[in-house]
C-alpha cells in the first residue's frame, strides 16, 4: 500500500486535488471496477480487502429541498430520519440521482466527498470516528482515497450523527 500524494494540477481528481491542496495525508486505492457488480462500496471493499465499516460510501438526498452529501459505512443503510435530524431539517428522500452528479461534478459510483462541483451540507457517520483512517471515493469508480476521518470531516465541513443503520 504505497503512499500517493498529487500536485494540485497535476491531472489528479478533484478530490485528490483537493486533499492535496489541504495538505492532507491520504493513499490512494485502485482497483479494476466490475461494471457488473450490484454495490460500487461493496465491490470496494472486497477488491482491497478492507473492512466494509471502514470503507464509506457518499450518497446524496434531498432534505427539505436542499442537496445534503451523507457518508455511511458500506456495511450499513442511510437511515433518513437520522440525516434529516442530523441537517436540521424534517424530511429527507434520497436525490435524484441526475441532480446529484450535477451537484457534484461526479457520476454515480464515483462520488466523492471531496472536491464537488458545489459544497453541499455533509454529514458524515459517527462510525468513521471508531477508526484511524476510512475510505471514501476518490472521484471515480475503482478508486479510493483513505484518510483521516477528522481529515476528511475539515475538508467537507461535515457534521458528525449516527445516521447509519445496519443492513
Amino acid at each position: 500500500m504505497a503512499r500517493k500524494k498529487q500536485k494540485a494540477g497535476s491531472g489528479g481528481t478533484p478530490a485528490t486535488v483537493a486533499a492535496t491542496k489541504a495538505g492532507v495525508d491520504f493513499t490512494l486505492h485502485s482497483y479494476e471496477h466490475d461494471p457488473a457488480a450490484p454495490s460500487y462500496g461493496e465491490e470496494a471493499a472486497e477488491a482491497l480487502g478492507l473492512d466494509p465499516g471502514q470503507v464509506f460510501k457518499t450518497l446524496v438526498a434531498d432534505v427539505d429541498g436542499t442537496l445534503t452529501v451523507a457518508v455511511v459505512p458500506v456495511s450499513g443503510s442511510l437511515d433518513l430520519k437520522a440525516l434529516a435530524a442530523a441537517a436540521g431539517g424534517k424530511r429527507a428522500a434520497m436525490a435524484d440521482p441526475a441532480a446529484a452528479e450535477r451537484a457534484t461534478g461526479y457520476v454515480r459510483g464515483g462520488i466523492s466527498p471531496l472536491g464537488q462541483r458545489k459544497a453541499l451540507p455533509t454529514v458524515v457517520d459517527a462510525s468513521a470516528e471508531g477508526h484511524a483512517t476510512v475510505c471514501v471515493s476518490a472521484g471515480r469508480r475503482g478508486l479510493e482515497i483513505e484518510l483521516a476521518p477528522a481529515d476528511l470531516v475539515k475538508l467537507t465541513g461535515a457534521v458528525t450523527a449516527p445516521i447509519a443503520r445496519p443492513r
